[in-house]
């Protein structure tokens, strides 16, 4: 079943304007913002209803809708626009005591001036050009995060920016929301995976739980007969199932036992209310294998999901997922493994011991069971398959000590140079922007991770609006990326962050 984010999210549209300019024209501002709702609501590219507010004419309306705003679960963001002049001061009460994203929406109700009949009745009801300046004025002085959207709002442009902030917040609102389950701790002497996971819930809202492995050993064995006779059978359909995995194969207790793991996964999680989840090789307990189908197919799912007790990309994952929806691509637990410098152009080989998404391909998984030279258990179970050729980014979180910082790369996901029959893991082959020296030397240079988030859903203006709802530092690497400005970049941000945070 696939893991949903808040099935009745919304984001409210907040319509700025004073009783200055008497009933009739705030009865058409309210007719018209009326209609900036409904056209929002109606696109198909929001994934979430956009829901219109009475038009604010006073302080005290605008703090108690923005209070109500915090505290509505089911809100995930506000829209605001001043389609007329909306003296900022009266918005300061609000504003400060907004906790949800904002987005600001410069726009008009016309999309063009009709040239031959514009009166002072005209300029009083359309003032947006200087009523949102004097908007955006309080909000640079506050100095809170927002976005700013600017052009006419049924323009398709302006609708995909919207959109995209939409998605950011949808994935806010996962964070905010997101508990984790941590299966053992991390892997021993790695530096990477751990971090301040305090810090982290303070900054993202996502709490991460530790259980003993044996916890999900004793789920397992609470698996019936039964429920395992009726998920192999999904495998047998849904996968190309090698022969010693099939019904009377040599292997087939061992698929049988993969599929027990997630039975008790799934009953685990969705007892806690857990959204992610970590594994790690270095501590299975009683497990006879580590988890592989298993994990692959929940994060087919939705779930969040980091190997090694990575909590970091499991929780990154999950956003990202919940970001996606409605979105065609996939998104994945992906490792860099190993390159190729040539000859021909330098990829990238990304995979990991068993654990990547199947959302990522578009052609039909096998099912296999290979040894795995690690972690002193059974051959498990897993799905191989190579990813789809498409554009994506692949996502760093990391922990800097005193701060989180994002880190993205663009990249170009593409066929491998020669078929790879030996490789017993799924994978992908990328390029990465704009060159695999430059990638890797400014990645490196960053301190991103060796674990990421790969997506092939959603975009880099997503990703920026994320991390400015988030307050945290993002590191883009693309196709105009620069190793020289990077790195000033990186020196930049460490003192614009060290200045912000204060003392």
């Amino acid at each position: 079943m696939t893991l949903q984010s808040n099935p009745n999210a919304e984001v409210w549209l907040l319509t700025g304007s004073q009783s200055l300019y008497g009933d009739d024209t705030l009865r058409q501002v309210a007719e018209q913002s009326q209609e900036v709702a409904r056209t929002l609501d109606q696109a198909g590219s929001i994934p979430v209803k956009i829901v219109w507010k009475p038009v604010l004419k006073t302080p005290e309306a605008i703090k108690q809708i923005c209070l109500e705003a915090s505290s509505n679960q089911n809100c995930i963001g506000v829209i605001t626009w001043m389609h007329t002049f909306s003296p900022s001061k009266m918005w300061i009460g609000g504003l400060i005591n907004l906790s949800k994203p904002l987005l600001h929406l410069h726009t008009q109700a016309n999309a063009q001036l009709p040239w031959d009949s514009i009166d002072m009745d005209f300029m009083n009801l359309n003032q947006a050009a200087h009523g949102d300046r004097e908007h955006g004025h309080i909000q640079s002085r506050i100095n809170n995060g927002r976005k700013i959207v600017v052009g006419h709002f049924a323009d398709p442009v302006v609708i995909n920016r919207i959109a995209n902030w939409v998605r950011a917040a949808i994935g806010w609102d996962t964070s905010q929301n997101l508990k984790m389950a941590r299966f053992g701790d991390n892997m021993r002497s790695v530096a990477v995976t751990d971090g301040d996971k305090t810090s982290a819930q303070m900054r993202f809202g996502f709490s991460v739980e530790a259980y003993g492995i044996n916890d999900l050993a004793a789920e397992i064995s609470q698996v019936t007969e039964q429920e395992i006779d009726v998920l192999v059978l999904d495998y047998l359909k849904t996968y190309a199932v090698v022969e010693s995995l099939q019904p009377n194969g040599a292997q087939h207790d061992s698929l049988r036992y993969a599929a027990s793991i997630e039975i008790a996964m799934r009953k685990f999680l969705t007892r806690g209310g857990f959204s992610a989840f970590t594994t790690n090789f270095e501590d299975l307990g009683a497990l006879r294998q580590l988890p592989g189908i298993a994990v692959q197919r929940l994060m087919a799912d939705g779930y969040g999901f980091g190997g090694e007790g990575d909590w970091k990309t499991s929780a990154l994952l999950r956003i990202v997922k919940s970001m996606s929806v409605g979105l065609p691509g996939g998104t994945s637990f992906m490792e860099d493994y190993t390159y190729h410098f040539g000859p021909g152009e330098p990829k990238v080989l990304g995979a990991h011991m068993l654990e990547v998404c199947p959302t990522i391909t578009s052609k039909k998984a096998k099912c296999e069971i290979h040894p795995l030279g690690i972690g002193g258990k059974e051959d498990p179970v897993r799905l191989v398959f190579d990813a789809t050729p498409a554009p994506g980014l692949v996502i760093s979180l990391t922990d800097m000590g005193e701060r989180f910082r994002l880190i993205a790369n663009e990249i170009e996901i593409v066929e491998s140079d020669q078929p790879l029959p030996k490789l017993p893991v799924a994978h992908a082959v990328w390029k990465p922007l704009p060159s695999l020296s430059t990638s890797a030397e400014c990645w490196i240079y960053a301190g991103g991770s060796h674990h990421t988030v790969l997506t092939t859903t959603v975009g880099a203006e997503v990703l920026r609006d994320f991390a400015e709802i988030a307050g945290v530092e993002l590191l883009s690497i693309g196709i105009k990326t620069d190793p020289i400005e990077f790195r000033k970049e990186v020196r930049w941000n460490a003192s614009y962050f060290k200045l912000t945070s204060g003392i």
